[in-house]
Formats: C-alpha cells, structure tokens, sequence
C-alpha cells in the first residue's frame, strides 16, 4: 500500500476574524462592555484578530482614542490585537500625533487608469 496524498490544492484552514462593529458616539460607560466583546471574541475564534468596524463612530476625538487603546489592551492581554475597518481620514492622523498604531483594513485605491489605456473611444477617433 502506498499513501498518496489526495488530488488538488492541501485542506487549509482559513479563519475569518470576527467582527466588532462599534455603534455612533461611545460613551465611557460602554467601554467595559465593548472590551468584555472583544475579550469573548476572541476567546471563540481562532483569528487572533478582532475587526474593529469603526465608520459609525463619527468625528474623532480623544474619547476614541481612549477606547480603542483600551480595546487594543484587552485583546493584547488576551493574545490578540484589533483591526480598524472604515475609519474616518482624520482617525489614523490623530491616532499617529498620540503615539498609537493600529493595523488598519486596505482600503479601495483611486489610481489614475494606465497610460495608454482609454476608458471610452469615440467614432471617428484616431487609433493610437
């Protein structure tokens, strides 16, 4: 008998962070709650990885700040980080002048389209 392994790609196991999505203004009585979340979130899945959906929460200011470095504590204490997906342009600005990173989620690019290359081409148009 031989053992081949089976036909096509190996089995991976793909893991999907989960997601927390962090409602408009926060208040400081919540943030206990929210790092009770991530903590149990990250006691369920294997990621390693809580997504953290922060397009709701407005306008920046030191009050996000304050929760997600606390968010960002938890999940270190329990083995793990956050991740910001759609945060507000000025988020990541304030987060870098208070001495913070986060790992943020890639965002869709708006690049110019390549040279040479025409989006619309119009009768009578010369061919390049």
């Amino acid at each position: 008998m031989s053992s081949h392994p089976p036909p096509g790609l190996p089995h991976v196991d793909a893991v999907t962070p989960a997601v927390l999505v962090l409602p408009g203004p926060v208040s400081r009585g919540e943030t206990p709650r929210l790092c009770d979340e991530v903590r149990a979130l990250l006691g369920t899945t294997r990621a390693g990885v809580v997504v953290c959906d922060v397009g709701g929460l407005g306008p920046p200011g030191l009050a996000v700040v304050d929760l997600l470095a606390r968010l960002e504590l938890t999940a270190r204490r329990a083995g793990g980080r956050i991740r910001l997906r759609d945060p507000d342009p000025a988020l990541p600005a304030l987060l870098d002048l208070v001495g913070l990173r986060f790992e943020t989620e890639r965002q869709v690019e708006q690049r110019e389209p390549p040279l040479g290359v025409e989006e619309a081409v119009e009768p009578g148009d010369a061919a390049v």
